[in-house]
């Protein structure tokens, strides 16, 4: 059976001071925190391979298209099985994280509905873009590579602002800065640049989260 450690116990069965008791508090408390951490250090890094590995393959099947078309079917799957994976893991993590706990840690139904709303507008998008015969460099480059990472960066930063949780808020505007990166790198770079740029926020945020839960 899992017991919260205790970092102070009272001698001989005395009842605790206030100084133990502190500790105790303090040291449970950061046990809590590792425990519900959704975004463990990790997933983190495990997230930050997946994105090398999914834009990586996007980006080497479009390097050498002049004019630019589109990614290579073949690497499509890959993509998709990634992305699957991706948010299979975190919404697992999320899940057993957020059980039990309410306030305003726990997203509201109308933050979620916000953010949901937003993903899938961006990816509807792009069947009128390509009906409507936007160029494919957009429809299938910069758009898809870009679009995601600065709509829904800044949805998240906002919403976080709305908050005050300025840690995750400047976590969305980091995104949106990489999805702007991208976008002036072109359709063929813009794929390297949003694995790349990911990753290193990725892995960031895996040593802060380390780095906090060692404090």
């Amino acid at each position: 059976m899992n017991h919260t450690p205790t970092a102070a116990t009272a001698s001989n069965g005395a009842d605790f001071n206030p100084q133990q008791a502190a500790a105790l508090l303090d040291q449970t408390t950061a046990y809590a925190r590792r425990q519900f951490e959704p975004n463990p250090p990790w997933l983190l890094v495990t997230r930050a391979g997946l994105a090398l590995d999914a834009y990586g393959a996007l980006w080497l099947s479009v390097r050498g298209q002049h004019p630019y078309a589109h990614p290579t079917a073949a690497v499509i799957p890959v993509g998709v099985g990634v992305g699957v994976a991706n948010v299979i893991a975190t919404m697992t993590l999320a899940k057993r994280a957020s059980a039990g706990i309410s306030g305003r840690r726990r997203l509201r139904p109308a933050e979620i509905a916000i953010m949901a709303a937003v993903w899938s507008a961006v990816f509807v998008a792009i069947w009128p873009m390509a009906v409507a015969g936007v160029s494919d460099r957009i429809v299938y480059g910069l758009y898809p590579a870009t679009a995601p990472l600065i709509i829904a960066g800044l949805a998240w930063a906002a919403i976080m602002a709305a908050r005050a949780d300025w840690r995750a808020c400047g976590s969305g505007l980091a995104a949106a800065a990489v999805g702007a990166a991208a976008w002036l790198a072109g359709p063929a770079g813009a794929w390297a640049v949003i694995g790349i740029g990911v990753a290193v926020l990725l892995l960031v945020h895996a040593a802060e989260v380390s780095l906090r839960h060692r404090a």
